[in-house]
């Protein structure tokens, strides 16, 4: 197995066999394992029954969790991946985490934003003493996800040796060209703005949402995803934002479009991570994102457009259980 600095290390494994599988995860748990370091197995409920059943007696060191449980959206995945290094790390210890996400049955829309989160995590986990190595099923993922791991991954695990992945993108610019599918914002969708007024902006989210036919705590959580979003783009110096509402099948859809005379962009990934001891400008944005169905945020130019879409009246209830490491 490869040697790894302190930082963070970001690497792929690409299988299409039991036995690939194990080729890694084997001696990368075990190592671990040896050297006394925390180590997480997120992955399928068979691949933990084959990686127990391999380490033998070593097995009960080891900490494991469904990867469908261990963050159903991006936001949740992340925050999980921080709590278990929270929880675990040890002093001078880095942390091995095999970190598999599920693709099946995901939406365009999901899957395109599982393969931003994947490329920000190079970013957002930067400097962090944590080693991660990502599989992914060539049985069952779709192609155009096997290939994105290359290129949202610095380099690749076959077995124990470790490949460079030529067609790794900067992450930023990744990003950029990873398109969600097409929601045109219909004609008849309401609108407010621009201001600068929150509370015009908070009194605008609430009428939609009524008239959306969200109520108690929905309605106010949805009040407050939008509320959290709007301060974060207003927080900029003489900013104003337009918002416009409109429902989409299961979903309801807030658009907040700020531009200034000045460049004001905001980072590729912000908002991801959750808040820290002292307050954060991105606390606000983080609470967004774990509020919504999804949070896309773009900037070209003066030019910042936020869409959030929260989950309508009509929608069952999508909680994710909640993480095994608090």
């Amino acid at each position: 197995m490869p040697a790894e600095g302190a930082g963070f290390g970001h690497h792929a494994c690409l299988y299409g066999t039991d036995a690939e599988f194990l080729a890694m995860a084997v001696p990368f748990v075990r190592d671990g394992l040896a050297a006394g370091e925390p180590v997480l197995a997120a992955t399928t409920p068979a691949n933990i029954e084959l990686l127990r059943g391999a380490l033998g007696e070593r097995a009960h060191a080891l900490d494991t969790a469904e990867t469908a449980y261990f963050g159903r959206r991006p936001v949740e995945r992340i925050s999980a991946f921080l709590r278990y290094h929270a929880h675990r790390a040890r002093p001078g210890l880095r942390t091995r985490m095999i970190a598999e996400p599920v693709w099946g049955g995901k939406s365009a829309r999901q899957v395109a934003e599982w393969k931003r989160m994947e490329s920000g995590l190079n970013v957002l986990l930067a400097g962090l003493p944590v080693w991660m190595i990502c599989p992914y099923d060539t049985r069952t993922v779709p192609g155009d996800v096997a290939l994105a791991a290359c290129a949202t991954h610095p380099a690749r695990l076959d077995g124990q040796r470790l490949i460079p992945c030529a067609a790794y993108a900067d992450p930023g610019a990744y990003a950029a060209t990873v398109a969600l599918p097409p929601a045109p914002v219909p004609a008849d969708a309401a609108r407010t703005g621009p201001t600068a007024s929150l509370a015009r902006v908070r009194g605008f989210a609430h009428e939609r949402a009524v008239a959306a036919g969200l109520s108690d705590e929905r309605l106010a959580l949805a009040v407050l995803a939008v509320c959290e979003a709007a301060g974060y783009l207003l927080a900029a110096d003489r900013a104003r934002i337009a918002v416009r509402a409109w429902e989409e099948p299961g979903v309801l859809a807030y658009e907040l479009l700020r531009a200034q005379a000045a460049d004001a962009g905001v980072p590729v990934f912000a908002g991801f991570c959750p808040p820290g001891e002292a307050a954060g400008a991105e606390d606000g944005l983080w609470l967004a994102r774990s509020l919504s169905e999804s949070l896309e945020l773009r900037s070209r130019g003066p030019l910042t457009r936020l869409t959030l879409r929260i989950a309508g009246p009509r929608d069952a209830e999508r909680l994710s259980p909640p993480c095994p490491f608090p």
